[in-house]
């Protein structure tokens, strides 16, 4: 069953440090079978108070390739980065089978 990465950006204090991110973070997703279904587009709140600054959901083939991801020696440099210049909320959830 897919599963589904969602980061939501709660601050963010270094725009160069977070584009710089964003660049190594698209090879090393790709090289585990993920892909970007939504990054940093419009958001409106429907109900409650959650109203992060950005929000980036990312569609990988199982829980497995996205704790891969997350726990890979690619990513580890990049997410040091990435905390470095934003304070960002990530969870995984599965998705449903076919």
């Amino acid at each position: 069953m897919p599963a589904y990465v969602i980061a939501a950006v709660e601050d963010a204090w270094d725009q160069d440090k977070l584009a710089q991110y964003r660049e190594g973070n698209t090879a090393v997703v790709t090289e585990h079978g993920g892909r970007f279904v939504a990054r940093g587009g419009a958001t409106a709140v429907l109900e409650g108070d959650w109203d992060p600054q950005r929000i980036v959901l990312i569609e990988f083939p199982d829980m497995d390739a996205a704790r891969a991801w997350y726990e890979s020696d690619g990513y580890a440099p990049l997410r040091e980065l990435r905390r470095s210049a934003s304070t960002t909320n990530i969870v995984v959830v599965e998705g449903l089978g076919s």
